[in-house]
């Protein structure tokens, strides 16, 4: 009479365990720790033009339900990811300028490596050099057939300056002043007009 009744406590100790084992309730530090966010990615058009929507999207991980902020040109872009962690936002670049866009999951230190936006405007410019080189240039050293950088009436010596025609893009310097004729803003080296395969003259985007 003692072996059925034992065979029973058995059996109910051993489904007592299972009810308590953490993890297979969905309770206890383990199933938390699954949930918290460890990463979070963003990308986003890097080139666009001043006044025009920038799309930026990401995705949270783990996946799930997170609030998430996103930085980008003093504005704060609030959003929450979907259940696949993924999230969308869009911005509208005021100005011509370079920006920093940086992600961020509310409520915990995680987030994601900076983006850079180049946001351009038109301006007429053109280049020159041959027949110049060995001069002095306005902002110090000497105008040669390899050197980088712009000429503009306005800007400080050494502001960087990024450019892009035709899908090339370069970054460099204001080294000079001028152009002074043709109403244009910049002059590019002929170093600078071979990186983005500029013509003589004609409209280049620029951030500044």
């Amino acid at each position: 009479m003692l072996l059925p009744a034992m065979g029973m406590m058995i059996t109910a100790g051993i489904a007592g365990a299972q009810d308590t084992t953490p993890g297979l309730t969905g309770s206890g530090p383990e199933a938390s720790a699954a949930s918290a966010p460890s990463a979070v990615k963003l990308q986003g058009g890097r080139n666009v033009m001043a006044q025009r929507t920038v799309k930026f999207r990401g995705r949270v991980a783990p996946g799930g339900r997170h609030r998430v902020v996103v930085r980008v040109g003093g504005s704060k872009l609030r959003t929450h990811s979907r259940g696949n962690g993924t999230y969308r936002v869009s911005w509208r670049a005021p100005r011509a300028g370079v920006y920093t866009a940086r992600a961020r999951v509310s409520g915990t230190p995680v987030r994601s490596k900076r983006v850079r936006v180049n946001a351009y405007r038109p301006a007429a410019a053109s280049y020159y050099g041959p027949g110049l080189y060995g001069g002095a240039l306005a902002c110090g050293g000497t105008l040669t057939p390899g050197k980088l950088g712009v000429a503009n009436k306005t800007l400080p010596c050494g502001s960087k300056v990024t450019l892009r025609y035709r899908g090339h893009t370069v970054t460099v310097p204001v080294i000079d002043r001028g152009p002074y004729a043709g109403n244009r803003e910049y002059d590019l080296t002929a170093a600078t007009k071979a990186k983005l395969g500029f013509p003589s003259t004609g409209t280049v985007l620029t951030t500044r």
